[in-house]
């Protein structure tokens, strides 16, 4: 997957979601504005009906007044007995006693008469024995009935209510109309925006993780190609080598045994280079399959520096060049594999040397730091940038050095270095400058 391709992919799908956005957002906007205009039709018709209701009520219980005043031959005015005391509770004042059952079936023929058909329930007081007699609550069940709820019988919530205490008076209460008037009001404590939010939020999350694991792929994808390139040349420059002085071999009168010795001397040297070569790709393929075995034992680091450092002055810097020791780290025999810590070392050092412009100068320091050997090995090299860094002990990542193509290797090193480091316990870290060289630290623990 190339570049551009990649970016088609990421112009599409931020084209995609702000479809899917714009959508989704008009229809949200749609939706609530519908459910607005319902909930307001809807409170108007509540407020008509609870205007009826009223209406319908105070005729109902004006109704009621005339006939007990009918009843008892009272003729005393009827003006501003029946009061309105909330939206669901009705007073009326009344001159003298009052049976309960009668003002029941009084209740229950005018309210069915005017339309009123709630579940409602009755309450009357008496000034002379300043008494309250509670009713049952009445249930209106359909067909012109009404029926008493006797599990109900309870004063509450009519003992709630307020009372006064003084002339005789009955009271109404309609305990459903509260209620009703909630239920009618559109439930808005949680908003469609949040769920739009929340949608997303979770595409924008899934869209950059994707967008993630196809640059990482793509990135992948170049360092293998650049590793197999890489492999085609460190392999291909030794067999050619090896072909060479095998056919000046072939074409030798064998007479010359010096030039003999010295074909058979370069075959041997690049066939132990392209079976190192092939054995350390074997190597890693194999710890990327398998658990890694390590043999510890007790072994002198500051002894393997010297070796480190005797050998690297002999073999590997031919035209010049210095490392200096700086061993101060107390204790310095670990637990270690030997086998596997030296080649950390050897890694260490090929790629300081490596990766150096100049006569390279080398610093290998050793301190202890609380339970931790550290070993730092400092070059003079061309060092590395900060986005390197993040990379360079990802397997098959090479640091790229420009117009130089005489740096060899397969960018396995770091990561077998790392491997082992963490396979001991330890840690290991970068400093680096561009042109002014870099620092590797590795610490170990000592016990």
């Amino acid at each position: 997957m190339n570049r551009l391709t990649i970016k088609a992919v990421i112009v599409l799908g931020i084209i995609s979601l702000l479809s899917i956005m714009t959508i989704q957002g008009v229809w949200i906007q749609k939706t609530v504005a519908t459910q607005a205009a319902s909930l307001a039709i809807q409170e108007r018709e509540d407020s008509l009906n609870f205007v009826r209701f009223t209406e319908n009520t105070h005729i109902a219980l004006r109704n009621v007044l005339e006939d007990i005043a009918a009843q008892s031959a009272d003729s005393s005015d009827l003006y501003g007995a029946v009061k309105q005391i909330e939206p669901n509770y009705f007073s009326v004042d009344i001159n003298e006693e009052l049976q309960p059952y009668y003002l029941e079936t009084l209740l229950k023929r005018e309210f069915y008469a005017q339309q009123v058909r709630r579940d409602f329930q009755y309450g009357i007081y008496d000034c002379f024995t300043d008494s309250i007699v509670f009713g049952n609550l009445i249930e209106y069940i359909g067909d012109s009935t009404f029926a008493a709820d006797k599990s109900k019988t309870t004063s509450s919530p009519m003992s709630e209510l307020k009372w006064n205490k003084d002339g005789h008076y009955f009271t109404v209460f309609f305990p459903d109309v509260q209620s009703d008037s909630i239920n009618s009001k559109l439930d808005t404590s949680y908003s469609p925006y949040f769920y739009l939010i929340f949608i997303v939020l979770v595409v924008l999350f899934f869209f950059g993780f994707t967008v993630n694991v196809m640059v990482r792929q793509k990135r992948l994808s170049e360092v293998k190609t650049d590793f197999i390139n890489n492999m085609t040349h460190e392999l291909k420059t030794p067999i050619s080598t090896i072909g060479l002085s095998a056919e000046m071999i072939m074409r030798s009168d064998f007479k010359d045994n010096e030039k003999l010795q010295q074909y058979a001397g370069i075959i041997f040297k690049e066939n132990k280079r392209l079976e190192h070569q092939v054995e350390r790709v074997l190597n890693v393929a194999k710890m990327d399959k398998d658990k890694l075995s390590l043999k510890k034992e007790r072994f002198d680091m500051h002894e393997l520096l010297d070796e480190v450092k005797d050998n690297f002055e002999f073999n590997q810097m031919e035209t010049g060049g210095q490392i200096t020791l700086e061993l101060k780290a107390s204790p310095f025999e670990l637990y270690v594999d030997p086998v596997h810590l030296s080649n950390v070392v050897y890694n260490l050092m090929d790629n300081a040397v490596k990766y150096c412009e100049k006569t390279p100068e080398i610093v290998i320091k050793t301190s202890t730091d609380k339970r931790w050997f550290v070993l730092e090995v400092t070059d003079n090299g061309i060092g590395m940038r900060r986005d390197d860094i993040k990379m360079i002990f990802d397997k098959f990542y090479r640091v790229p050095t420009g117009n130089r193509h005489d740096v060899k290797g397969f960018g396995l090193g770091l990561y077998y270095v790392k491997l082992i480091i963490q396979e001991h316990g330890g840690q290991i870290f970068v400093k680096s400058a561009i042109g002014k060289g870099t620092t590797f630290t590795v610490r170990l623990p000592s016990s």
